[in-house]
């Protein structure tokens, strides 16, 4: 607040752009300034004056003169300019005013006078900065006689004198209360008469501090009307009505109705503030619905995002605990409406807290929603995130299937059309989903089945054409869906032979009767400088083969013959089981000579020049053994193409679910409160007033957590002291001694620097100079100071942070010696390196997202393992700790001893970079038992800066100390 300013505050808003000259003035010249010259000459001498104070310049000399200009400037200067005024505020503020032996200065008795005279001013501005001035006085002497003046201020028909007289009478009371006793009493009075909003806030808050009953006592007499105070009043209610219940919870019953009222108030932040102490104050259900729906109005209302997902946060909170959860799950649909806005990272959010607070009695509205929502996203591309949004919804439709089965038969139809979308990894995400539900949902076989051969000849993407594919040949049990497949199939390859088609194609694309032109020649110069020209032959009717193309037929001629075989392990599969199925030979060997007939056009298409890449040895192999099987139809081939690749999926889901559910288990075990059978029970009726103390002041907690000073539940253990943080930036033999205290806040580093001044001299205009290497910002130049001999003094300094990689701060200090004619002097302060593990998270995403997310990164960063640790679990437990990284590879992949071992790591910063490793290491066998872990382990990011700080880091940190 502006009225807590100090005077090094008071100068930065005053003294702005101040000329400073490059000699320091005379007093004698300050002095002629002051008297003799013009209204400018005086405001600047005394900026003057008052930067030489600050810089260990007494002026005794000065004093009177000033004084006597106040005299002057009372009667000279008009009213309207109130530069000066300010300006000796300031002055007063820190000019010296006791003699050494700590007696106060004759001369002040004439400043007192002075301040009486500017509280009885006309004008509202001067009484107004006057009694903001006096809360910064620290001499009863001087505020003694002005008593008075400050109380009267207290009926000033101005809201401005009488709000700052309410603080200096506080801030008086608190320092020197034998000099106004009856302060509270005082306010009380005041209190009840006051019509001003800001005035009434200042005056409740000072008996909140100094008479908490007195305060009560008001806030009992018109707690009916507190809807109606301003916001400001309100907000320092809520505060009152915590601390007295946190205090004394038999005062809930009294003042809960209050809080209650205070949820539908106008101002958010008081709704948000009511909410969270209402959730403090009351576990009852009533209480947790009421502050639930406050935070989701919220929500929905506000237009910041940030508001949005630190409300979000809060509902999350609750949910955490087992007894809200209850009453959460209720309000499902409610939370459910913040998918209105548009920002991914809230719909995110909102979509996982809907999947958490899920049940049986809410699934089926929550299908519907989702449902509508995915058809809302369907060819709509007016925000970039659409794509991702659908991915996320049908994330959440297939998660909801999964603990609901009953839902799959409502969600499958819906999410089956976007098999055709453009979207890869939405579609991709169907496809899994499908794959899974034709497994585990036999009923729903023949339902998906259908809708697949209904969308297939639609599909655009090579990946989920093969896994189409995939399906419809392991799941097409009877002879109608086999011929089916059969039928799409060559309704998406188009004319066979594919080779002979397209030769006829190509030669009868020009006929004689369409005109032919030759385009210009055009002369071109080549790299090497030699000439070359270039001349073009085009058509009046232009092809438009591309497009006419079947999708199948497509992927092949572009070199795709990866689809190749998987087409033919499909027609292999469906021709096994189609003559299981039919026992006319005629028709069994009709079919398998259809499928035949495919592989071999496919492979005569693959060894011929039409395609854009030939085909690989891989796919050939494949496709003659395939053809090879249905020549021979052998029974062991036969349970190996549609028993065994079945049961393969089988294992893998139900390994998959395995996982889920233990992961589900480490959570539910986190959440649940574990209740020794000695626990004392705690009633609240039998509850002592003075028991209720233990708990953590929340007020108290979201103040310190402003500021930075967050008290953390390890800070216990001495390892986590402040000491460890702590830089020495000089050396013990320089004459200036400087080390930091390096705080991370987030986006924020705050350095606390203890300078000491290690000689017998003044070190006048003792600067800090700072410079940041990397995405580091200096937010502003710390001021410079005046060190006394053998003084010190602590310099904040505040470096904002804007990406995730490792900075470096540098700089020195510059001091003048007083009296001494030599230049400046300079310390060079040693670096301080910023930690790139105070931004990095564990975080976890899936396989396929950890596969894109690889390809696409370009930074890459191959640390070899240099370690003496033998063990290759031990090894990976240590990067782990190390790096804040999350395994992703489940612990049943690790588990057992090969030898060599390979994991997938990721991580996310709090600015949302992703960082991704590989560790591949194995156990020398060969060099014995006790031979370190060998390997190498490769990080990948999106910036240079955070690869090369995570290989840094893992450097710093294999080797395990003992």
């Amino acid at each position: 607040y502006p009225e807590t300013m100090t005077a090094a505050e008071n100068v930065c808003y005053t003294l702005i752009n101040v000329p400073m000259d490059s000699e320091p003035p005379s007093e004698i010249s300050l002095k002629n300034d002051l008297e003799k010259g013009d209204v400018k000459s005086k405001t600047e001498a005394l900026k003057k004056v008052i930067i030489m104070i600050l810089n260990g310049e007494k002026l005794p000399g000065l004093l009177m003169t000033i004084i006597r200009f106040v005299t002057i400037i009372r009667f000279v200067l008009p009213l309207q300019d109130h530069t000066i005024k300010k300006l000796l505020l300031v002055f007063w503020e820190i000019v010296p005013k006791t003699t050494p032996d700590g007696r106060l200065l004759h001369e002040m008795i004439l400043v007192c006078d002075a301040y009486r005279k500017d509280l009885q001013h006309p004008n509202e501005f001067i009484r107004g900065s006057t009694l903001r001035f006096l809360c910064k006085l620290k001499e009863a002497e001087l505020l003694e006689p002005l008593m008075p003046a400050i109380r009267a201020c207290l009926e000033h028909r101005h809201s401005y004198v009488r709000r700052n007289a309410v603080l200096a009478i506080y801030t008086i009371y608190r320092n020197f209360e034998h000099l106004i006793p009856d302060a509270p009493e005082l306010i009380h009075d005041f209190l009840v008469n006051e019509k001003d909003a800001s005035c009434k806030r200042n005056a409740f808050m000072m008996l909140i501090h100094a008479d908490q009953d007195r305060a009560l006592d008001y806030l009992s007499t018109c707690i009916d009307q507190v809807q109606t105070f301003g916001d400001i009043l309100q907000l320092v209610i809520v505060e009152l009505i915590y601390k007295v219940c946190h205090a004394n919870p038999s005062e809930r019953a009294r003042f809960i109705r209050c809080i209650y009222n205070l949820l539908q108030s106008s101002s958010p932040a008081v709704k948000y503030e009511a909410a969270g102490t209402l959730v403090t104050l009351s576990s009852a259900p009533t209480a947790i619905k009421a502050a639930a729906q406050c935070y989701i109005d919220l929500i929905i209302k506000e237009s910041d995002n940030n508001v949005k997902l630190i409300v979000l946060d809060r509902l999350i909170e609750l949910k955490e605990h087992p007894a809200h959860e209850r009453v959460l799950q209720d309000l499902v649909m409610d939370i459910l409406r913040v998918l209105s806005t548009p920002d991914l990272e809230v719909r995110k959010k909102t979509l996982q807290l809907a999947l958490d607070l899920v049940s049986s009695r809410n699934v089926e509205e929550l299908v519907i929603v989702l449902k509508k929502e995915v058809i809302k996203t369907n060819n709509v591309s007016e925000h970039e995130d659409t794509d991702k949004y659908r991915q996320l919804l049908v994330r959440t439709l297939h998660s909801c299937s999964v603990r609901f089965p009953d839902m799959a038969a409502n969600v499958i139809p819906v999410l089956m059309e976007f098999l055709s979308d453009n979207n890869e990894a939405a579609a991709a995400d169907v496809l899994e989903f499908v794959r899974e539900a034709i497994q585990r949902f036999d009923n729903l076989r023949m339902l998906i089945v259908e809708k697949m051969l209904e969308v297939f000849h639609a599909i655009k993407s090579v990946k989920i054409y093969r896994g189409a594919l995939w399906i419809l040949g392991e799941y097409c049990s009877t002879k109608e869906d086999i011929q089916s497949v059969m039928t799409e199939v060559r309704r998406s390859l188009g004319e066979i032979p594919i080779v002979e088609s397209e030769i006829k194609k190509e030669a009868g694309e020009l006929k004689p009767e369409e005109e032919i032109t030759v385009g210009p020649v055009q002369k071109l110069v080549t790299e090497m400088g030699t000439y070359a020209t270039q001349s073009a032959l085009s058509s009046s009717r232009p092809t438009k083969k591309e497009e006419e193309r079947p999708p199948l037929r497509g992927f092949l001629l572009d070199g795709d013959f990866f689809v190749a075989a998987s087409l033919a392990t499909t027609l292999t599969k469906i021709a096994l089981r189609y003559v299981a199925l039919v026992q006319e030979k005629k028709k069994q060997n009709s079919f398998v000579a259809e499928a035949m007939l495919l592989m071999a056009t496919i492979l005569h298409l693959g060894k011929s020049s039409l395609p854009k890449k030939p085909i690989t040895d891989d796919d050939v192999d494949r496709i003659s053994l395939c053809l090879k099987v249905l020549s021979e139809c052998s029974p062991l081939m036969n349970d190996i193409f549609n028993k065994e690749c079945r049961q393969s999926l089988s294992h893998m889901l139900s390994a998959k679910l395995e996982e889920e559910k233990l992961s589900q288990k480490k959570e539910s075990e986190k959440r649940n409160v574990t209740v020794q059978p000695d626990d004392p029970i705690s009633f609240m009726q039998l509850t002592a007033k003075n028991e209720m103390n233990c708990k953590e002041d929340q007020f108290q907690l979201s103040l310190l957590a402003a500021m930075g000073n967050t008290q953390r539940k390890e800070a216990a253990d001495p390892l986590a002291s402040k000491l460890n943080k702590v830089t020495q930036l000089t050396g013990f033999s320089d004459p200036v001694y400087a080390e930091a205290y390096v705080h991370v806040n987030q986006y924020d580093i705050v350095l606390d620097v203890l300078v000491v001044n290690q000689t017998s001299d003044t070190l006048q205009n003792c600067t800090l100079e700072l410079a940041t290497l990397g995405d580091l910002k200096l937010v502003e130049k710390p001021s410079p100071l005046t060190l006394a001999p053998h003084d010190f003094a602590n310099i904040k300094a505040n470096v904002k942070v804007a990406s995730t990689e490792n900075g470096i701060i540098f700089g020195n200090i510059v001091y003048d010696v007083s009296g001494a004619a030599s230049d400046r002097n300079c310390v060079v302060l040693s670096d301080i390196h910023i930690d790139i593990m105070d931004y990095i998270q564990p975080a976890t995403c899936t396989d396929a997202e950890f596969r894109q997310m690889w390809a696409e990164f370009e930074w890459e960063n191959k640390v070899t393992v240099n370690t003496n640790i033998i063990d290759l679990n031990d090894y990976l437990q240590h990067i782990l700790k190390s790096t804040n990284m999350k395994c992703l590879t489940p612990e049943k992949a690790l588990s057992g001893y090969c030898g060599f071992m390979a994991a997938n790591l990721y991580a996310r910063s709090i600015f949302g970079e992703d960082a991704l490793a590989n560790v591949s290491i194995e156990k020398p066998i060969q060099q014995g038992p006790e031979a370190p872990v060998t390997g190498h382990i490769r990080i990948r990011a999106k910036s240079q800066g955070m690869a090369l700080s995570l290989g840094d880091k893992i450097n710093l940190s294999q080797k395990k100390t003992s």
